[in-house]
């Protein structure tokens, strides 16, 4: 296994795993004894070949199913330690950025941006635009203007690009101003140029407003390009921890072999 210094310091850590294990069922653990940690601002790419466990990784530090051992701290908080109102207020504070768009097709752009605020305010207020209350609309609209699709706010979602559909998701995701974001292969099923104009968005956007993200990515440049470090795993481990310009495409190809 290998590990390089990170620098973390006296920096403040967003994300911390302590011997994080995983399995379903009785087959082989997807991973295990997973150590690692976020800082804050920090922007990690974490790597590695199809079934190496990336996505229940992510789900794991979200909170979204829980590991078989081990701990993980989001935004300062144990997520084993939560009731339902203290885990649903630090979900208010992330987000994630999927695969899928996961847009309601009938519901117009802004709509599906007040989506995002529903963490924090509950009812149907905040699923339709027209219920919504004006400072939700305001900010849904701001939103739009960062990812650059403000003139489509009254489109209906199905009627967008492969492209705008992932901006739009982009926007639902930073529109509660979250202090942390997951992005799961953000780019997968766009077009490789489409896809492009969209990392350098999201990551140009995210970098501005001082999120700390963790995304996952099978594209090699994407994630020596956009990641502040890269984690590699590998066989249920981490087999690289260190900065994205201390690792080369090479040792990135073992991880794929």
């Amino acid at each position: 296994m290998r590990h390089k210094a990170t620098g973390v310091g006296q920096q403040v850590i967003d994300l911390q795993a302590n011997s994080l294990s995983k399995r379903f069922g009785t087959a082989a653990p997807v991973f295990s004894g997973l150590d690692f940690s976020i800082r804050r601002g920090e922007c990690v790419a974490l790597v590695g070949a199809n079934g190496t466990g990336k996505s229940t990784l992510l789900r794991c530090c979200l909170g979204l199913i829980a590991p078989d051992a081990g701990r993980v701290s989001l935004l300062g908080v144990t997520l084993a330690d939560l009731g339902g109102t203290a885990r649903r207020e630090l979900r208010a504070r992330t987000g994630l950025v999927g695969q899928k768009h996961n847009l309601v097709p009938r519901l117009s752009v802004l709509s599906n941006v007040i989506h995002g605020l529903l963490g924090r305010h509950s009812g149907p207020r905040y699923w339709i635009q027209g219920l919504a209350p004006a400072e939700a609309r305001a900010a849904a609209m701001a939103a739009l203007e960062k990812v650059g699709l403000a003139d489509l706010a009254l489109r209906r979602a199905d009627q967008l690009s492969g492209g705008q559909s992932q901006r739009v998701a982009i926007a639902r995701a930073l529109v509660c101003s979250p202090r942390f974001l997951v992005a799961d292969e953000p780019c997968a099923s766009l077009d490789p140029q489409a896809g492009e104009e969209v990392m350098a968005l999201f990551m140009s956007l995210v970098k501005r407003e001082g999120v700390t993200v963790l995304f996952t990515s099978h594209n090699v440049q994407h994630a020596l390009s956009y990641g502040d470090r890269i984690l590699g795993l590998q066989g249920g481990r981490i087999a690289i921890d260190a900065r994205s310009a201390d690792v080369t495409p090479l040792e990135m190809a073992k991880l794929y072999g």
